[in-house]
């Protein structure tokens, strides 16, 4: 056995009503090279309508918690408070981890000194590869999981794929159970203000699918903005900080509008206008829920 299988891991995976792709998740996660014996799945049913407890029940690795209250980040919390790892992985159900996933993620946390955080590479698929339609090119473009910049930029990593040690979770805190998003975010930048450092791994790898509907372009926008919100409303911010919030939706988004039109995975000029047109989408969605959010109203998980 060779250094990197000497830790003990627990992979955690929260889920609200995505049986089918949590099936495919764990099957990938089944057929690992890290060795069976040294890591656990934590699957937390984060109170699906979906029969989630009888499918993890067809896979020996995984076991099954529940978490009531609704947020990922509680769910999170759930699975780390009875993980036996001394380290900790992080995916969602939706995702697809390539069979040498865990051993990377390890390699790179191990081989990294003072290594606090390994956000993970995380490649989007289309249904049709050759042929994706304007909401996967616009999850794509517009909000793709872009691991090495936040690490670089902001020293995080999005919790589709990240690995930390338990001991340094338990230093620093778990994840905020009040955000409904943005919790990725915040759980990083506590690991960097204890004195740890973020690595970005290209080949701790999973693959997500893009979202290929509008309306899964929209649930993901309200939740960002709801996550915003909740983040800069427990900051107290004044009125000149809510007024410039709200100003500065309504910007022309020129600079958005020339980076879509000169973009190379837009090939033809029908797909440059329909993206175009998305983008406009995207912003009334934002404007409208930002507004929604002002004038009393609550974030939403789904």
């Amino acid at each position: 056995m060779n250094n990197t299988q000497k830790h003990f891991v627990s992979v955690i995976i929260p889920v609200y009503n995505d049986s089918k792709r949590l099936k495919l998740c764990l099957q990938a996660l089944e057929q690992q090279t890290y060795s069976k014996d040294l890591y656990e799945i934590i699957v937390v049913d984060n109170a699906s309508k979906e029969d989630i407890k009888s499918v993890v029940s067809q896979f020996s690795q995984a076991k099954y918690t529940y978490e009531s209250e609704p947020g990922s980040y509680v769910a999170r919390n759930q699975g780390i408070s009875i993980a036996k790892g001394d380290i900790l992985a992080f995916t969602d159900a939706d995702c697809i981890p390539d069979s040498n996933w865990i051993e990377k993620g390890i390699i790179n946390l191990l081989n990294t000194p003072n290594c606090g955080l390994v956000a993970g590479k995380i490649d989007l698929f289309f249904q049709k590869p050759e042929q994706p339609n304007i909401f996967e090119l616009y999850d794509c473009i517009e909000m793709s999981f872009s691991q090495e910049e936040f690490v670089r930029e902001d020293g995080f990593g999005a919790t589709a794929n990240i690995f930390a040690y338990k001991h340094i979770v338990e230093q620093v805190g778990c994840f905020d159970c009040r955000l409904k998003s943005g919790g990725d975010r915040q759980f990083g930048k506590k690991i960097a203000a204890a004195g740890y450092k973020a690595v970005y791994a290209d080949d701790a790898r999973i693959a997500h699918p893009a979202r290929h509907s509008f309306s899964q372009i929209r649930t993901r926008i309200v939740r960002f903005v709801g996550g915003k919100f909740d983040r800069m409303m427990a900051q107290n911010p004044s009125s000149i900080d809510i007024a410039r919030d709200i100003l500065d939706t309504f910007k022309p988004p020129f600079t958005s509008l020339y980076r879509a039109w000169r973009n190379k995975k837009l090939t033809t000029y029908h797909y440059k206008i329909q993206f175009i047109s998305m983008m406009f989408r995207a912003r009334y969605i934002v404007t409208s829920e930002k507004l929604r959010l002002y004038l009393g109203g609550k974030s939403q998980r789904e």
